[in-house]
């Protein structure tokens, strides 16, 4: 069975670095929005305006590794509400992946590497939803 692990957290919850360690440091193909607004350097730069071309590039992304057959893929964003992975939950059934959804928490004091304001962290918090 291939797998579709989906990460979801709140900035600095440490979802970039779980990937990296589920995806053992690169043999499995690891995507996120951010990779948007990540130049080849490492330096980011978010652009609110383009927002939407970073979850189109992202989405398009992992339908390319499920075409390439890819055994596990691994997908990192905040994901607060469910209609967020509505798109990737439709690619897995669509292809035969099954789905993991996992919420990271910032249990180790991880600062958000983005230097998203604290009070744009706590609205994401307040809509933050979680289906148990």
């Amino acid at each position: 069975m291939r797998e579709l692990i989906l990460l979801r957290g709140l900035p600095g919850s440490g979802k970039t670095t779980l990937a990296g360690v589920l995806s053992e440091y690169g043999k499995y193909p690891v995507f996120s929005v951010d990779d948007y607004f990540t130049d080849e350097s490492g330096r980011y730069e978010f652009r609110f305006q383009e927002n939407h071309l970073a979850y189109k590039r992202c989405e398009d992304s992992v339908k390319a590794a499920i075409q390439q057959g890819s055994e596990k893929i691994l997908l990192h964003n905040t994901f607060t509400q469910e209609w967020e992975m509505e798109p990737y939950f439709k690619l897995a059934a669509a292809n035969n992946y099954r789905v993991h959804v996992v919420t990271v928490e910032n249990r180790h004091h991880g600062m958000n590497i983005h230097e998203i304001p604290e009070d744009h962290v706590e609205r994401m918090r307040s809509k933050y939803s979680v289906k148990l």
